[in-house]
């Protein structure tokens, strides 16, 4: 089993008039190669600490929630054998924490999704999966997505915390992510020791970008310290038209949110240089101003995914 520890980081100067958080060629060659890449310290500490106290809030908003109440539904909760735990806050822009849309619009974010999935980049999905001090239940081996891979379709997975190796830390298959696995067969004949599997060790404020085709999971483990990790997926809008699920009135609703997220970047941080949005002319939604945007554009359908149980095809896990 290999630890991947290298760190990454694109130079400013090999962008002219573009952000310095562009990804290179060779790191999207190594993106494309093994359906995973890694981004060391990549979100500012200020940033990184005002998500590490929205992720707070979210998980205390989560447990005060009542059966019945309009957010209580984008809590998820499990039974572990110590008790009732959360384990994922979906939808983060409408829980009261401004954070995740300054996120959503940093150059830290929009260049990256630039790079991968193109102009017409579409914010698909923003959650915080987590698990709290005593959880060390397993995520089994998936697939998040299956498509027929004409595009890029990533997550950003921004961690808030330390994750180690003997803390559970996530395994992936490099070059898993070219084709559907079976992901009964490869359990059987492997368990947790594939040929190649990488355990990624990551610290607060790095990213890792993960094909949503590679293969993940983690190996449950004794409870050790809470682990949080902010997950945005990005398709491009092109995708979506020509694959679905979805149509192109929902991309407009999501598009929305990339000039919103913006704007609050700017306001928290003016120094920065800001993200050009480069969007063509037929995606870019009309009449942009802020009462026009909503902050929870629900999915009501999902690209499947590869799980062992087939009864779990169309779940996404992280």
């Amino acid at each position: 089993m290999t630890t991947y520890n290298t760190a990454v980081m694109p130079e400013a100067h090999e962008y002219a008039g573009r952000s310095p958080f562009h990804l290179t060629e060779e790191q999207i060659q190594f993106f494309d190669d093994n359906g995973y890449l890694i981004l060391r310290n990549w979100i500012p500490q200020d940033l990184l600490q005002r998500l590490q106290n929205a992720g707070e809030a979210w998980i205390q908003q989560g447990y005060a929630s009542q059966e019945g109440q309009p957010l209580h539904k984008d809590y998820a909760f499990t039974q572990r054998p110590h008790g009732r735990v959360m384990f994922r806050v979906e939808y983060l822009h409408n829980k009261g924490q401004e954070a995740s849309l300054e996120l959503l619009g940093s150059p830290y974010v929009q260049a990256v999704a630039e790079s991968l999935t193109g102009a017409n980049f579409v914010p698909t999905y923003e959650s915080m999966v987590f698990k709290e001090k005593q959880d060390g239940a397993a995520i089994r081996w998936h697939q998040d997505a299956v498509h027929p891979r004409s595009y890029r379709i990533f997550n950003y997975d921004l961690y808030l915390d330390r994750s180690t190796a003997d803390g559970g830390a996530l395994r992936v298959i490099p070059g898993s992510q070219k084709r559907r696995q079976d992901i009964c067969d490869l359990t059987d004949r492997f368990g947790w020791e594939p040929e190649n599997v990488i355990t990624v060790e990551m610290e607060p404020g790095d990213v890792l970008l993960h094909d949503v085709m590679v293969v993940h999971g983690s190996p449950q483990v004794e409870g050790k310290n809470l682990r949080r990790t902010i997950y945005y997926e990005f398709r491009a809008a092109e995708e979506i038209i020509k694959e679905g699920p979805w149509d192109r009135t929902w991309i407009d609703r999501r598009l929305r949110l990339l000039p919103e997220a913006q704007r609050h970047f700017r306001q928290r941080y003016p120094q920065v240089e800001p993200f050009t949005w480069n969007v063509t002319p037929d995606f870019r939604p009309e009449n942009l101003t802020s009462d026009k945007v909503e902050l929870k554009v629900e999915h009501g359908t999902h690209t499947g995914g590869t799980f062992c149980s087939a009864g779990d095809a169309g779940k996404k896990e992280a």
